[in-house]
Formats: structure tokens, C-alpha cells, sequence
């Protein structure tokens, strides 16, 4: 699948006309965050609400969740032009290349219409030999889209997936109003890094974002970097928050942060499904093991960062785990995937609406060779777009889990 973008235009500001409309930036607007945070420039979409954010003083994930993957803002309007103020927060490495700008796409009824980056914004410097990290401060950014068409027409701008974004301010030279929620089914997924984006060549083209695309669904994407440890206040934001289709993603990030054994993992598991059933206790809800990573397939974690191609830009990692500790439960892929899959049939017995699917049906061992993966955990782009796909065709399409209840 070619990248959608590639024909259509976009810019960064550069004259903002005197004649245009400043319209609030409310809840009513955006799609996919769960709560907005007012702060002195504007407001700033959390994933996680503020109960869940008090209970972990994790910076790892705080970052992610801020990061607004799936979120977008969602209006109709005749404005044929359109701009965005914000102010990002973009993260710098030490010793390595810079990182290229988080990507706003335009989508104009549904359809791609353009692409850009704001530039300017805070910056978080980062030395992964220390892992010390050093804010600093830097001005608002406007992303700025020109020459759309006329007509009244639903407008969609999804925001980086891998940037903290505060929005500042919204102007356009017509009227906007809300488009109603409704007439879609609500898809609420959770993962890791993988789900959230990362590597993807846009928020629009993660793999959960184009998978929503093709079903048919909107997005809720708690995809959280480096966050999808089987918590328990992730678990109640799941139940909390209105959905017809839910999936859960599990497995990498309890191996790459060596967090549990096994004997924690699967009453962890047992109790993460108990308490999304609370709240849901009918929606399908699809278990999906890890897709195929080679280095964690049968050693255990951590996985380290290997920095001899760093300052070309490559950052990779690698399993520090033992093989031979599994037999003292330590956790790996393929025992991950075994447990999940002996879990979701045990509990399958009592709850008809509890599906599994095995991540390696989305990126295997096949799909490695052609398209392996870059760091050697997360997928490129490409890949994005096939695990998007592939997840559509295998749930939401005819048999699939989600197919009957999406209409």
C-alpha cells in the first residue's frame, strides 16, 4: 500500500490573513482524547484521564499518554482555509540525527487533503547513555492548509501521534460547527508503542488508524508507548470510557521492561479483562498476543539499546534476557502468547463475546523477511500499513469478531 499522501498538499504557516474566524478549541471538536487539560497556552488532550495520571509517576508514560495518537479535530465547514496554532513538545537525542517534525494530516470527507509540521515548539533533550532528560522552552507553531474546497464539508486534522500537543488556537475564514457523535461504531484499542505509532508515516497511518479507516469505525487508540504494562488504572479507563468494540494488545512491553513473571502475568491478565468486562460486560473484546519480534521470540528481557550506529540515525536493541531463565518464569513471546491464548479459551466458556488473535497472523515470520523490522521491534511504515490491513481484513471484515456488531 503506497503512502495515501503522497499527491496532496500542506504547509507550515507563513502569512496568516486578517479576515479569519478564531473558533474555542472544545471537547465537542476532537475525537479520540478522553480529557482536555486547560493550561496556559490552550488545552492539551490526555489519553488518560486524571485519576489514572495520579497513580503513576512514571515520565515514560506521562509522555505517552500526552502524545495524541487517534486524536483529531472534527468539524464541517465551508472554509476553504484552515490553521493551527500549537505548541509541541518535540524530543531530541543527543549524538543523533534530528528527529523529523510530528505530521498533521488533513483529511476533507474523509479523504486525504493534505500534510504538514508546525514548527518551532518546547524541545526534550534526551542522552540515552544516562537517560537524563532537560526541558526546554520554545514558541507556538501554526500549521496552516490552503486552497480546500469551497462546499460545505467535513474536516478532520489528526494530530502526531508521537508529539505532545497543545492546541492553541483554531482559525479558519468560515464558520465551523461540531459534527455530532454517532452513526459509527466506537473502536477502543490498547497496546504499546506498536499500537500507539511508532515509526508510522503519519497519525492517520498508524496501523490502528488505517484498520479503523477500512472497518468503518471510530478511533479511541490507547496505544501507549512503553505503557502497556497490564495496569490496573488502564484497565478502568478502558471500562470507563463509551465503546462498542474493544481490543487489548499484550505482550511486548512486559518482556522488553522485564516487569513480571509468569505467575504474576496471569491473574494480571485475568484481572485486566475482569475489569474492562465491568463496564462492558457484552462488547466483543479481542485479546491480541504480540506480533512477531525475533530477539524476544524466546529469550527473555529487557531489551537494551544497542548505540553503534547512533550517530547515523540507527538506534537499535536487543534481548539482555537469558534463554534458560524461562524455566524460572521469566516471560517471552512465545510463552506470552501460549498463556493468552489458554486464558481467552478458558474464559471463552463463560463469556461468548471473548475473542483471540495471534499477533504473528498480522507480522510474521514471512512478513520478516520482506519487511523486517527496522530497530528490530518496531515496524516501519510499510509494515504499518500491512498489520492495518491485515487487522481489518481478520476482524472487522465477514467472520471476523467485529464484523456483525460495526454496522
Amino acid at each position: 500500500m503506497s503512502d495515501q499522501y503522497d499527491d496532496v498538499p500542506g504547509s507550515s504557516f507563513t502569512e496568516r490573513p486578517a479576515d479569519l474566524i478564531t473558533t474555542d478549541i472544545t471537547a465537542d471538536l476532537l475525537r479520540g482524547a478522553l480529557e482536555l487539560e486547560r493550561t496556559q497556552h490552550g488545552v492539551l488532550p490526555h489519553r488518560l484521564p486524571a485519576r489514572a495520571r495520579a497513580q503513576c509517576a512514571d515520565g515514560q508514560l506521562a509522555m505517552a499518554e500526552a502524545q495524541p495518537s487517534g486524536v483529531r479535530l472534527v468539524f464541517r465547514t465551508r472554509a476553504t482555509v484552515v490553521e493551527l496554532d500549537t505548541l509541541p513538545t518535540k524530543t531530541v537525542y543527543l549524538g543523533a540525527p534530528p528527529r523529523p517534525d510530528g505530521v498533521y494530516d488533513l483529511l476533507v470527507d474523509g479523504r486525504p487533503a493534505g500534510r504538514a509540521s508546525a514548527p518551532g515548539g518546547n524541545a526534550l533533550i534526551v542522552d540515552m547513555t544516562t537517560g537524563s532528560a532537560e526541558s526546554r522552552p520554545g514558541p507556538v507553531g501554526t500549521v496552516r492548509f490552503a486552497g480546500l474546497p469551497g462546499q460545505v464539508k467535513a474536516v478532520e486534522i489528526w494530530l502526531p501521534h508521537n508529539e505532545v500537543t497543545q492546541l492553541v488556537a483554531l482559525r479558519t475564514d468560515a464558520p465551523v460547527e461540531a459534527v455530532p457523535q454517532g452513526g459509527r461504531k466506537v473502536w477502543l484499542h490498547h497496546g504499546s508503542s506498536i499500537s500507539q505509532g511508532s515509526d508510522a508515516a503519519s497519525p492517520s497511518t498508524t496501523w490502528p488508524a488505517l484498520a479503523a479507516s477500512l472497518g468503518g469505525v471510530d478511533l479511541i487508540n490507547l496505544g501507549l508507548g512503553g505503557g502497556a504494562l497490564l495496569d490496573a488504572f488502564t484497565a478502568r479507563a478502558l471500562r470507563d470510557t463509551p465503546a462498542d468494540l474493544i481490543s487489548v494488545k499484550i505482550g511486548i512491553n512486559l518482556v522488553n521492561t522485564d516487569l513480571m513473571r509468569l505467575r504474576a502475568f496471569t491473574p494480571a491478565v485475568h484481572g485486566f479483562l475482569d475489569t474492562i468486562r465491568e463496564g462492558h460486560p457484552t462488547a466483543p473484546l479481542l485479546v491480541v498476543s504480540p506480533i512477531l519480534c525475533p530477539i524476544h521470540e524466546d529469550t527473555p528481557g529487557p531489551s537494551a539499546p544497542d548505540f553503534s550506529d547512533l550517530s547515523a540515525g540507527r538506534l537499535r536493541l536487543r534481548a539482555a534476557g537469558d534463554p534458560a531463565e524461562r524455566v524460572a518464569g521469566k516471560l517471552t513471546l512465545g510463552v506470552i502468547r501460549d498463556e493468552l491464548s489458554r486464558i481467552v479459551k478458558q474464559r471463552a466458556a463463560e463469556d461468548p463475546h471473548l475473542y483471540y488473535l495471534d499477533g504473528r497472523d498480522l507480522y510474521g515470520a514471512a512478513d520478516f523477511v520482506e519487511l523486517p523490522l527496522p530497530d528490530q521491534l518496531h515496524p516501519d511504515a510499510a509494515t504499518h500499513c500491512r498489520i492495518g490491513e491485515r487487522f481489518a481484513e481478520l476482524v472487522f471484515r465477514t467472520g471476523g469478531p467485529f464484523a456483525a456488531e460495526r454496522s
